[in-house]
């Protein structure tokens, strides 16, 4: 698959970045250090260029009930301006991804989104016309996803118009306990900064209009900024600036990556993935987006888990003796049998401690359960943390 690039590409090539390739993207991996970009997001502020995920648009007459098909929480729960996080699952309950769906102004056509945004009342109760919404799914998904929405509305018979316009958004995440600030300079009014967790809204910065939520991955306070691809490096340039001495600080998916493992968040392809790692949600611990009472793709699978009960179950484990656990690292009950394995690892910045998440059996997932994590063919010391490792 040829590498796709996001729209700053260029800028990021001209700031120092260096790259990696993520779901068929070519992103910044890191631009000073992981570990500097980390601590910024913690301490103060730092920005993301997050372009490489999913923007797939659905509107018309049926787009609620087809949203609910093939989503796992209750999108009937969101007026305009609200957001939810939710899995995608297949018939067995398997998750195929997880998303976060945004409700968009009512009337807003499938294809439209980035460019209508121009348009939009700041009242986003003010629109008329059939429902509209956002899903963002994760890297490289775009297509695969927009293929599900469009084979399951045609098989259903339902009138809705599915739009993948990826390659039409641009998005930027601003996090850290001084991003509300940050986004405040950045906009005229005070709209955005009186967001809650999970709402969103259109503002203008720096001549852009841009639906901008108050959501992230990273446990801090924070916000998503996604705007017309053509528009995004003026969006960048106010809150980076043009060089490494003024604005925010920078960061890669490096960073990115060890803020989320800190917290337990899922990644998408690593934590599951429904090949390589079949889960599903009760299995990765985020039952709460599961609503039964309505009839999505995958309910009655998922019905019959909760009652029966998981196997295995998503965790977070603290090694104790020196050593840093890896995805596909093997957890043991400290006598060589097997209980489970990793999916994810690093060595916390924050902590400056070696964490892991993974899969253990049932009666090894509660906290402080002491296992042991195989590293290089040895077993090291470990204990089991049920995330986050951080208090946020």
């Amino acid at each position: 698959m040829t590498d796709r690039l996001p729209p700053l590409h260029e800028t990021h090539e001209a700031r120092g970045a260096t790259f990696t390739d993520f779901g068929g993207w070519q992103m910044p991996v890191e631009f000073d250090s992981i570990r500097e970009e980390h601590a910024a997001v913690r301490e103060s502020v730092g920005v993301f260029d997050v372009s490489h995920m999913g923007e797939i648009e659905v509107a018309g007459p049926d787009a609620t009930a087809l949203m609910n098909r093939l989503t796992t929480n209750d999108v009937t729960a969101l007026d305009p301006g609200d957001s939810q996080y939710a899995a995608i699952t297949d018939d067995e309950g398997i998750m195929l991804d997880d998303t976060v769906v945004y409700r968009l102004p009512d009337g807003v056509e499938a294809g439209t989104g980035a460019d209508a945004l121009a348009g939009m009342d700041r009242d986003l109760d003010a629109g008329d016309g059939d429902p509209a919404y956002l899903f963002v799914p994760n890297a490289g998904h775009d297509e695969q996803m927009t293929d599900r929405w469009t084979d399951y509305r045609d098989e259903a018979g339902l009138d809705a118009t599915v739009a993948n316009a990826t390659d039409d958004w641009a998005m930027l995440a601003v996090q850290g306990p001084d991003a509300a600030d940050a986004v405040d300079d950045a906009t005229p009014a005070d709209r955005v900064v009186g967001l809650s967790k999970f709402e969103a809204t259109v503002a203008g910065i720096a001549g852009v209009d841009a639906w901008v939520a108050r959501t992230g991955y990273t446990g801090e306070d924070g916000f998503e900024v996604m705007c017309p691809a053509s528009a995004v490096e003026d969006l960048w340039s106010v809150f980076v600036g043009g060089d490494a001495d003024e604005g925010a600080q920078p960061c890669g998916l490096g960073a990115r990556d060890t803020l989320r493992t800190e917290m337990g968040y899922l990644l998408s392809g690593q934590d599951f993935d429904p090949e390589g790692e079949p889960r599903t949600p009760y299995e990765a611990r985020i039952g709460f987006v599961v609503k039964l009472d309505t009839e999505f793709v995958g309910r009655d699978a998922l019905e019959r888990q909760k009652e029966e009960g998981v196997d295995e179950r998503f965790v977070g484990v603290r090694l104790l003796d020196r050593g840093v656990p890896r995805g596909g690292y093997a957890v043991t009950d400290g006598d060589l049998t097997r209980i489970g394995q990793l999916t994810s690892g690093t060595m916390s910045p924050t902590l400056d401690e070696p964490i892991g998440l993974g899969y253990l059996r049932e009666g090894y997932a509660d906290a402080g359960t002491e296992v042991s994590v195989v590293v290089r063919g040895d077993e090291k010391r470990a204990e089991v943390v049920i995330p986050p490792f951080l208090d946020r």
